[in-house]
């Protein structure tokens, strides 16, 4: 079943996210170690990877991963991409046999009130209006016909960390995203039940499928890693301390994600695992969960 098709039916989907391989590591590679969940996750996720200067081809892994029977979501964000760009960048997608899209706009979310994210939210948001409605009418930007109409099954990243004191721009920021043809919303990751539980009741009006992020923390030195070069206290001090104080810090991994995964369940439209850089691993975690 194609994404869009399990979106649209409101089956609880499960989607994963990876990198594009750098180094030694190869996309064929990275394409070989997720053929043991294949059939158990509805989409995977590429992203963008650019580390000093070296660019992933993402959509070259997008397009191994759609020849290998996965639905793949070729991931990106408009902040330091043009309307040129962000053009040819979805036409190489399209011509790739790529259906689904996952776009991130001013630094990867929708974040809060200030001007500053207003602002750097409506420019990124404009660019990738503008390109989406082209290439929906088989215009390119400059007005030249494109050898066909072809549209996405478009994603857009949202801050779930709000509770129900979600603010105005934020919800601004979704119906924008709404209008523009969002099929579902990808949250920031998950740890508090209740508190996305409030989130969802102040955004269901949106009528948008929701999918909750779960970030696959393997121990409690990823968590601290997080929590201080990516965003402090992201990671709860109670899950650090499970996983720091278990005798087995892989059954403690899986029980977390489980016990998560189920309570998600009951909450909202799927669970997106972020494997960082575990891809190899998601099986007992998916059977933890009873993910199929």
């Amino acid at each position: 079943m194609k994404l869009k098709e399990a979106l649209q039916s409101r089956k609880f989907v499960v989607t994963s996210e990876v990198q594009t391989p750098l180094g030694e590591d190869s996309p064929e590679q990275l394409v070989d170690r997720l053929k043991r969940i294949r059939g158990r996750v509805d989409g995977v996720s590429v992203t963008d990877v650019d580390l000093e200067g070296v660019v992933g081809d993402t959509i070259h892994t997008c397009e191994l991963l759609q020849q290998n029977r996965f639905n793949a979501i070729y991931q990106t964000t408009t902040r330091d991409k043009n309307r040129i760009q962000l053009q040819k960048d979805f036409t190489h997608a399209h011509q790739s046999g790529i259906e689904n899209l996952l776009v991130f706009t001013e630094d990867y979310r929708i974040t809060g009130d200030s001007l500053q994210e207003q602002m750097f939210f409506h420019v990124d948001a404009g660019k990738l209006s503008s390109v989406l409605q082209h290439i929906r009418e088989g215009r390119s930007i400059d007005g030249e016909p494109l050898p066909q109409a072809f549209d996405f099954t478009l994603g857009s990243g949202v801050e779930s960390l709000w509770g129900k004191k979600v603010p105005k721009l934020g919800m601004q920021g979704m119906e924008t995203m709404k209008i523009m043809g969002a099929g579902f919303f990808l949250t920031t990751p998950i740890f508090d039940l209740d508190q996305f539980d409030k989130f969802l009741k102040q955004i269901k009006t949106m009528d948008v499928p929701v999918i909750a992020e779960v970030l696959l923390l393997r121990n409690a030195a990823m968590a601290r890693f997080i929590n201080r070069h990516f965003k402090p206290g992201l990671v709860p001090e109670w899950v650090i301390q499970k996983l720091d104080k278990a005798p087995d810090k892989r059954k403690a991994s899986i029980e977390l994600f489980g016990d998560l995964a189920r309570g998600l369940k009951d909450l909202c439209n799927g669970l997106h695992i972020i494997t960082l850089g575990g891809e190899d691993k998601l099986q007992p975690y998916l059977d933890a969960a009873n993910l199929r």
